[in-house]
């Protein structure tokens, strides 16, 4: 009998131990990663059985909702709240599944019932039985003693990312309004203060810091500049220790935050002296913000202020935005937005050029000195800054490097004659000028040698605009 007992309780232990290695192998759900992929039978009564996974709620937010027991006296409270709110929140892209260890069979039965006798009565949202826990553990919610799922709540993004979660004991329920305003928070993009609630509006850290806030590791030491999609500021890196020029996205343009962290990624690959370092970049904090060396200089749309600039003083800083670019193309990146904004001049004299493809996902602008982006007649998307776009960024066609000569061409004016290169009334007026360039026109106001530069970078068609970034740093040597 004791050696019956002994062998038995080392089975129990063994048993333990598998089932604990088996456990440690399914994915945990962490918020910021993808959620664990599932598929279980689900339920909503008597004969509506079907098997349902997490890829079937792909592009559209889900609410996971886990809950302990059926026939339990908390459960019929929050599930059914949360049913009367579903068409709400199907309106929000948002649907609700219940899992819990319960059986199918269990579940109809209690869907069954009226809720007066216990039941939980119609629902409207699917029930999912995970009979043997193994959902529950990937979501860190299983019970092992009992057998039963905490009170798991998570939130899963269209993209199949975990985005929040919350777990209560089983004694609690959870709030339905809660949920639905933290859910109308996250699809805001924005930062939600604690006292946040749907309607309201969120924070905008671009105009919310100032001088001594710490922000993740670095401390706002003064404020560059305000642009239409971001707020530049001084700060030190409190970790390397050194003065940066921190970037950080504005509430409005949370939505192309991806694509602009993707540009800066691609765009910190660039090494040279004229391009403006990428030091990090970093959304961890739940802002977009890029880290770039910080030039103690000014603009060059701020220095044009006095006027022209010397024949001398515009073939150095020509030279070196030449030099520049033709180190981001021979490495496939176009700037797609140089302009003066983007040319930081040192006081040393040094050309730093700044922003590549992060301000063509702007918002919405007439003014001539923005970034814009709007659609036409033609539905085609055009974006940039007009005064320095090329023909065929007018056209709403992409980007290349002879896009970016262009533009280098309406600078070099500017820096010559001290007044940009196309003007006039609207947006319109100018566009209609750049499409219809006559080169020549342009290289009779400026000197030799940068008349050949004009009339090679003023060409109205892309393909017959066989100018370089290479020759014409060659020309202003």
């Amino acid at each position: 009998m004791g050696i019956v007992m002994t062998e038995s309780r080392y089975v129990a232990k063994d048993t333990q131990n598998a089932q604990r290695a088996s456990a440690m192998e399914i994915p945990t759900a962490r918020v910021g990663r993808r959620a664990p992929e599932f598929e279980l039978p689900c339920t909503q009564g008597p004969g509506s059985t079907r098997r349902l996974g997490l890829s079937d709620y792909r592009d559209r937010w889900l609410m996971l909702v886990f809950y302990p027991r059926d026939f339990s006296l908390v459960c019929p409270t929050e599930l059914t709240a949360l049913s009367t709110h579903v068409e709400e929140l199907r309106r929000q892209e948002c649907d609700i599944l219940g899992i819990s260890t319960d059986s199918i069979e269990s579940h109809e039965r209690w869907i069954a019932t009226l809720p007066s006798r216990g039941g939980l009565g119609e629902i409207h949202f699917p029930l999912g039985s995970d009979r043997d826990g193994a959902v529950a553990r990937a979501y860190g919610v299983y019970l092992e003693p009992q057998h039963v799922a905490l009170r798991g709540l998570f939130i899963i993004d269209p993209n199949g990312v975990l985005q929040y979660q919350a777990v209560h004991n089983l004694s609690v329920g959870r709030r339905t309004d809660e949920v639905i305003r933290v859910l109308t928070a996250l699809q805001s993009g924005g930062m939600c203060p604690e006292d946040w609630c749907v309607g309201c509006g969120t924070i905008d850290p671009a105009r919310t810091l100032t001088p001594g806030h710490m922000f993740s590791h670095y401390r706002i030491e003064a404020e560059l500049g305000q642009g239409s999609f971001a707020a530049v500021f001084q700060a030190h890196d409190t970790i390397l220790d050194r003065t940066v020029a921190l970037k950080v996205l504005k509430a409005g343009s949370m939505e192309s935050s991806p694509n602009v962290l993707a540009e800066a990624r691609t765009a910190a690959a660039l090494n040279h002296p004229n391009v403006c370092t990428i030091f990090a970049v970093d959304d961890s904090e739940g802002v977009p913000v890029i880290a770039m060396e910080y030039v103690d200089g000014q603009p060059l749309n701020v220095l044009l202020r006095g006027g022209a600039l010397s024949l001398a003083q515009a073939a150095n800083l020509g030279r070196q935005i030449a030099l520049g670019m033709s180190a981001a193309h021979s490495q496939g990146i176009v700037h797609g937005d140089l302009k003066p904004a983007n040319l930081l001049v040192s006081h040393s004299g040094v050309v730093k050029i700044t922003d590549f493809g992060l301000s063509r996902r702007s918002a919405l602008s007439q003014d001539r000195e923005k970034t814009v982006e709007w659609s036409p007649v033609d539905d085609s998307k055009i974006a940039g800054t007009p005064a320095y776009m090329s023909p065929e960024q007018s056209r709403g066609e992409p980007v290349t490097p002879r896009s970016d000569v262009f533009s280098l061409g309406a600078v070099l004016y500017e820096m010559l004659t001290g007044r940009p290169a196309f003007t006039g009334e609207n947006v319109l007026q100018v566009l209609d000028q750049i499409r219809n360039v006559a080169p020549n026109r342009y290289a009779a106001e400026v000197h030799e040698p940068f008349s050949d530069i004009l009339r090679g970078s003023f060409v109205r068609e892309a393909p017959s605009r066989i100018l370089t970034m290479d020759r014409i740093a060659e020309i202003l040597s």
